[in-house]
């Protein structure tokens, strides 16, 4: 189902929260819960996958994980301070200790000139702290987007359990 860089990823990230006895939860929007299903595609995931969030709209975002409206509208859905807010509140709303979150313009509509298609914000925390980077993939087609948002945050999880 996932090419093989990606399985390759999420087999280092479930070692190394298995190996540091570190519960995962994600928090995704523009991938729709391809983290958390490269993740689970692992044998052995169920030890260290704790929950996932997909919180596709401004609506999920705000129930699910505590990410204030008026932030999403000050700010807008993709933004680094809602990568945040929402990697902070996949943790607050679950038994993880380790998140990360991806919210972004996967296209092919839906960019503006200030967010174009192919910008991806990612949050993560853990052990390590927290962080957020900002990705702009370019206009490289919708699944070519969310699998690069994949890698990324799977990336993420390994820097943030100290791996």
């Amino acid at each position: 189902m996932f090419p093989d860089d990606i399985r390759t990823l999420a087999r280092q990230v479930i070692e190394a929260a298995a190996a540091r006895g570190l519960m995962i939860a994600t928090a995704e929007s523009c991938t729709g819960g391809l983290v958390s299903g490269a993740l689970t595609a692992i044998a052995g995931s169920s030890a260290v996958v704790e929950r996932g969030f997909v919180t596709y709209s401004n609506a999920a975002k705000t129930e699910l994980l505590g990410v204030p409206a008026g932030l999403i509208e000050t700010c807008g859905a993709v933004s680094e301070a809602v990568a945040r807010t929402m990697a902070e509140g996949a943790l607050a709303q679950s038994r993880a200790q380790v998140s990360v979150s991806v919210t972004g313009v996967a296209g092919p509509g839906g960019g503006t000139a200030d967010k174009p298609v192919g910008l991806v914000h990612f949050g993560a925390v853990g052990p390590a702290g927290a962080i957020h980077v900002a990705h702009r993939f370019g206009d490289i087609g919708r699944e070519e987007v969310r699998l690069a948002s994949v890698r990324v945050a799977l990336g993420l999880l390994l820097d943030r359990i100290g791996a």
